[in-house]
């Protein structure tokens, strides 16, 4: 909100420079964002009075004006303004006078007003324009002065041009302060001050006149006051100490009933509507839309209307926007001779978010909606009625009040010692008395308690913590003790078996992979075809269409990298991301039962895509396959071991992919993207994939240590024929749960032979291995802590093992 430091300053002014009525608002929470001058320095510049305009001999557009500033003598000046005319009083620079830079001077000093000669005829001086004197942007003339200003008078002081702006941030719950005099009352409240409070007498009726109106929800409108006023002359001129007030409120001259309108609204913080009278057919109806309606509003936009949106009609149509915007149909215009003047109390509920469902906003919208003082609609078009009578003349009528329900003051309760303990310094009762009375709201004492009921116009007031707030406020933030903090800081010390995020980040990375951050909100069709979830966590309000749905992988976003990089010709991409993804769990707790409850782990996804190396000198470049990331999982996860077992994924190739358990848990997968997604996706070939829970990245056992063996190991190899779906897992499995007395300490597959006719297709040689059948061969190694060990021991136990083969696996030993 922005308003003039002298319009506040009368209606409340402490013994404070401008400075310090600034900061003392801040920190009555009233945040004064900014404060400048009205209009920057300037001299020697007058009111001028001209009494003779003549067209310039030597030039069209130009005239020679005489012009009385109060010398005695007339000074002949030479004006291009288009209104430059006998008899009105505008500012006039004298020989000598400093105007401020033009816009386009680098050097920004000011500009000095010579005596010379335009078109062979002397100019004692300037005639100027409100642009001129960087009062305004408007250059379509001079600037025309009150009739009433005094010949010769400084233009400083006839416009009060030293005069300061102030433009206050204002939170929500400070309804109370959208209003010149709101602020002026709480600046009393703060300093002391004495607030002055204008009398508005009753404005006596000319007629009886009433126009009918009809309120059918009094959900919608509590209070609502109107009275017409005849014989209006809306022809008539807004007065220039009028325009200068809006305009320093930021808020342009439209015509003298707009223009009281908003006054008042500046001034009070009550917003009115003015209807053209004999443009309403009937009386009014005050009431909820119906579906379908439609409404021109004044800014000329059309609205259609529901049972949401508040609404004015007549007998015919709807002709405002409740506690919004007035409609095109009933809006005075030059023509109008008969107005209504409407002042309502609208329930904030019922006018809350309206504006944004049609995407614009209004003052009067942004009042209503946080809360207007219902006690005052009567007094404001009081306030209105004098001042249309004034500006514009008329006869006015009666007001016709009709109040059907207004907000209640329920009387809120302080205990002065909590108000203490919260506020964290000693305060006595008399204290919150006296700042609780200086914002004159009713108390009541008790012992150790106040009782306060909150003024109509504070709907802020509702629980004890708000009365807090007011004292502390009141007795003054800067006052309050600076006490150093009481708990005791202990560092939190990660667990050696777990290492940081940031660690983790930092061991990828060493990997040669780059991070990505994406949005965890993706396209529903990843879910499906990446992770087969045909029922994603949807967004109700996505940020854009095709981000419809929260991740419950991170692979569709890395792909989306992956497309990003290669349409930019990067040859080798390596990238990951730490990030969090959504999967729907009943068993999570939730505050509403009916609502679904949501699991969100953290996971870490890894993508390589191109030549693993440059070219070589051979000119054979190496490109990234499965078993280099599955190296680099295997390095990510130690020293924890992780086994790799054959899965299918949808997002991955069928026979090329795995899933990774650690301690007989599965932590994630890892493979080649599916074919299918690689030709959708438009790939060259396929990116290598893998996805693991964070837990178990984060998880770091703490190693042990154990003494360096003294004895030298034994080996032994064997290689036994197995069928062709026998895994390297199984293998090693059989091999573990043979019987080992302990002392086999490592078995290690290093072949995998097959013979020529069998890859082939053709008939196996004579004595071969059979279709279906591979020979492995594992390297077993045997160790004792106490003695070395001799082939007495060894052979029994590599018997059992190629036993235990047989049993498990069918195995038997290669010839």
């Amino acid at each position: 909100m922005q308003f003039p430091e002298s319009w506040l300053r009368e209606f409340c002014n402490p013994p404070l420079s401008s400075a310090e009525l600034a900061e003392t608002l801040t920190m009555g929470g009233f945040e004064v964002e900014e404060r400048r001058p009205v209009a920057p320095p300037f001299s020697k510049i007058v009111v001028g009075e001209i009494k003779q305009a003549e067209q310039h001999p030597n030039a069209d557009r130009l005239r020679v004006c005489q012009v009385d500033v109060g010398q005695g003598a007339l000074l002949n000046i030479v004006c291009g303004a288009p209104n430059a005319r006998v008899g009105i009083k505008v500012p006039c620079a004298l020989v000598g006078a400093e105007l401020p830079p033009a816009d386009d001077d680098k050097d920004g000093k000011p500009f000095l007003i010579k005596l010379g000669k335009l078109r062979g005829v002397e100019s004692q001086g300037m005639l100027c324009s409100a642009r001129e004197l960087k009062l305004n942007e408007d250059h379509g003339g001079l600037l025309e002065l009150d009739a009433e200003a005094p010949v010769g008078a400084d233009v400083r002081e006839v416009l009060q041009l030293d005069d300061a702006l102030l433009t206050l941030k204002l939170t929500p719950n400070l309804a109370h302060g959208l209003s010149v005099y709101g602020i002026a009352r709480e600046l009393a409240a703060l300093t002391g001050a004495p607030l002055r409070s204008p009398n508005i007498p009753a404005v006596p009726a000319a007629h009886a006149d009433t126009l009918d109106v009809q309120v059918e929800a009094p959900e919608l409108c509590g209070r609502f006051s109107g009275r017409i006023v005849r014989k209006v002359d809306t022809k008539a001129t807004t007065p220039v100490w009028m325009v200068e007030r809006l305009a320093r409120c930021g808020q342009r001259s439209v015509s003298p009933l707009v223009d009281i309108s908003n006054y008042v609204m500046f001034e009070y913080g009550q917003p009115s509507h003015i209807f053209d009278l004999d443009k309403i057919h009937g009386g009014l109806v005050v009431r909820w839309g119906r579906a379908g309606e439609q409404l021109k509003l004044l800014n000329g936009s059309t609205v259609t209307v529901d049972e949401k949106v508040g609404v004015i009609a007549d007998a015919r149509e709807v002709e405002s926007l409740a506690g919004i915007m007035g409609g095109d149909a009933t809006a005075v215009s030059d023509d109008t001779t008969n107005i209504y003047v409407e002042a309502a109390f609208w329930w904030p509920e019922s006018i809350q978010g309206r504006s944004r469902r049609f995407n614009f906003s209004t003052d009067a919208g942004h009042r209503f909606e946080r809360g207007v003082d219902p006690s005052r609609t009567v007094e404001i078009i009081e306030r209105i009625t004098r001042l249309v009578l004034d500006i514009c003349g008329g006869e006015p009528g009666p007001i016709d009040d009709k109040t059907l329900r207004l907000p209640e003051s329920r009387p809120v309760t302080l205990r002065v010692a909590r108000a203490a303990r919260v506020i964290g310094m000693p305060i006595t009762q008399a204290q919150c008395v006296d700042a609780l009375g200086r914002l004159g709201l009713p108390i009541e004492e008790g012992e150790g308690t106040i009782v306060v009921t909150p003024a109509p116009h504070r709907f802020d007031l509702l629980i004890e913590e708000d009365l807090i707030e007011e004292v502390a406020r009141l007795i003054g933030y800067n006052n309050l003790p600076t006490h150093p903090p009481l708990a005791p800081i202990t560092a939190r010390l990660r667990p050696e078996a777990q290492r940081s995020r940031f660690a983790l980040r930092h061991r990828v990375a060493s990997l040669g992979y780059q991070e990505t951050i994406n949005f965890s909100f993706v396209e529903a069709h990843w879910e499906q075809d990446l992770a087969g979830n045909a029922n994603p966590v949807k967004l109700l309000n996505p940020i854009a269409s095709q981000m419809s749905v929260m991740r419950s992988s991170l692979l569709g976003s890395l792909l989306q990298v992956l497309k990003f990089n290669i349409d930019r010709k990067a040859p080798l991409v390596r990238v990951f991301e730490l990030g969090r993804v959504f999967l729907r769990d009943d068993s999570v707790a939730t505050t509403d039962a009916t609502v679904k409850g949501i699991h969100q782990p953290m996971r870490v996804a890894g993508l390589a895509w191109g030549d693993a190396q440059d070219a070589r000198w051979d000119g054979k470049a190496q490109r990234v396959d499965f078993f280099d990331v599955k190296g680099d999982v295997e390095a990510l996860l130690a020293p924890l071991v992780a086994t790799f077992e054959p899965t299918e994924h949808p997002a991955l190739h069928p026979g090329r992919a795995a899933r990774m358990r650690v301690d007989g848990r599965d932590v994630g997968v890892i493979g080649e993207l599916h074919p299918r997604w690689r030709q959708k996706w438009d790939f060259a070939h396929a990116p290598v994939l893998f996805e693991l829970d964070l837990d178990a990245v984060t998880a770091r056992p703490v190693p042990l240590a154990q003494p360096v063996p003294r004895l030298q190991a034994v080996e032994r190899d064997i290689a036994v024929v197995v069928a062709e779906a026998v895994t390297h897992g199984a293998l090693l499995q059989a091999i573990e749960s043979a019987s080992t007395q302990g002392l086999l300490r490592d078995a290690a597959l290093f072949d995998i032979y097959r013979p020529q006719a069998a890859r082939d297709g053709a008939a196996p040689p004579a004595g071969g291995l059979a279709p279906g059948e591979k020979s492995m061969a594992v390297r077993l190694s045997f160790q004792s802590d106490s003695a070395p060990l001799t082939d007495e021991q060894i052979d029994p136990i590599v018997r059992a093992i190629i036993d235990q083969l047989g049993v498990r696996l069918g195995a038997r030993l290669r010839g």
